[in-house]
């Protein structure tokens, strides 16, 4: 970020702003954000901003419930690759949310609120149905594929249950039956076997295999030999289980993939309202309005309030510049609120052409600058060995030979950092 805006704190708007998108893909949005100077876009987006502020009055937040970045999840797929069940419900969530954004609007409709920026948007989105259905019926919330995700899997999982019923069976006779032997009265697993815990002193009478020892040494995990079939039976139903698992999950992750660029659209697409209505709430929160825009240098602010001082200690003032006066000095005592001013003017500017509204009363007007300069500040240049002076020198060449005609140029203290008499004589 440049110097100018760097010492305006528009870095710090941002970092306010973020505090406001309900996603990453909001945050991400807001770190792309651009100071422009199109007049057409500025007011499209100053538009979209105060529609959503609006909508936010009047029926509140948009539903992000269930919106993440799935663009990972999605790019990988659409190269052939298999999502997990966790990836695929995210897929399936961020469908849900989109719903949920559809059935906002629909709410606006129903209120007969005038809708021209985020309809449009919301509008744009598709829920892709059968593809959310299709994975809610294969997967649980947990995770969990689902036993009918597939005739196949619910088959071999019963089959799983009844031979786990018969081993355990055959245990627990077992266990009543020799519980002499055992270090404890139940049936557990190593090596996915089912085992038995059977004293050390008695391992080579119990007919079985070891599958295990106990830290202390007194105990090995035995498998009986008269489970042995029925555990590798077990184990090849398991791995039927987890082919049958892997064969669901690349079918969705090929559905995924057929409609891959509809939901990367629908990603930017949500991610460009997340940024809106950020703005909007942000803007709720400094009680801003939309400001009227020029391209003429006018700027008329009426009681603007800095948007980084807290709401209940900062001075409101009116500003006016660029009809009877293209420059302005401002004189005072230290704490005055000099260089307050100074940063609001150029704040507010700042945030205009970034599609921000402004905390100030109407009708305030604001101009679109080409460049915005400033040198505010103690700053020193300690890479280039220059005092606090100097670095302000060499920053107000740089802008004085950066000037357009259509500049908005801002110096806090020229002779700050020096001798009384040289600043004086400057």
């Amino acid at each position: 970020m440049h110097r100018s805006i760097m010492n305006l704190d528009f870095d710090r708007i941002i970092e306010h702003l973020k505090g406001y998108a309900c996603t990453s893909l909001g945050r991400e949005a807001i770190d792309e954000i651009e100071i422009l100077t199109d007049r057409e876009t500025i007011e499209h987006l100053l538009d979209e901003t105060e529609e959503a502020l609006r909508l936010l009055y009047q029926i509140g937040e948009l539903p992000f419930g269930g919106i993440t970045d799935i663009r990972p999840h999605v790019k990988r797929a659409a190269m052939g690759g298999m999502l997990d069940a966790h990836e695929l419900l995210a897929v399936s969530h961020f469908l849900y949310g989109i719903r949920q954004m559809k059935q906002y609007i629909e709410m606006a409709i129903s209120h007969q609120i005038a809708l021209g920026h985020i309809k449009p948007y919301i509008d744009s989105l598709y829920p892709i149905t059968h593809l959310k259905q299709a994975i809610e019926r294969a997967i649980d919330e947990d995770g969990t594929i689902r036993d009918d995700a597939s005739d196949t899997l619910r088959r071999i999982r019963q089959q799983i249950r009844t031979i786990e019923g018969r081993i355990r069976e055959q245990l627990q006779s077992i266990i009543q039956s020799r519980r002499d032997v055992l270090t404890d009265a139940i049936v557990t697993i190593r090596n996915d076997r089912f085992v038995v815990p059977v004293r050390a002193d008695y391992k080579n009478r119990f007919p079985g295999i070891v599958h295990d020892q106990s830290q202390s040494g007194n105990t090995v995990y035995i498998e009986p030999q008269v489970v042995v079939e029925s555990n590798n039976q077990l184990n090849r139903l398991f791995n039927e289980e987890k082919q049958e698992i892997e064969r669901i999950l690349r079918a969705l992750s090929a559905e995924v993939a057929k409609v891959s660029d509809t939901l990367l659209s629908n990603v930017e697409i949500v991610k460009t309202l997340d940024f809106i209505y950020a703005k909007a709430k942000y803007a709720r929160k400094l009680d801003a309005i939309r400001p009227k825009v020029n391209e003429k240098g006018i700027i008329k602010i009426y009681q603007g309030r800095h948007p980084l001082i807290d709401s209940s200690h900062v001075v409101a003032n009116d500003i006016f510049l660029g009809e009877k006066y293209q420059a302005m000095v401002i004189t005072g005592p230290n704490t005055g609120g000099k260089t307050v001013t100074l940063k609001t003017v150029g704040l507010f500017t700042l945030m205009m052409q970034a599609g921000l509204l402004i905390p100030a009363k109407e009708p305030t007007e604001l101009a679109i600058f080409q460049n915005v300069f400033s040198d505010i500040g103690d700053e020193q240049s300690i890479e280039q060995n220059l005092s606090t002076f100097s670095s302000h020198m060499t920053n107000i060449v740089h802008i004085i030979n950066s000037l357009t005609d259509n500049s908005l140029v801002l110096f806090d203290e020229l002779g700050a950092g020096t001798d009384p008499k040289e600043g004086a004589a400057l």
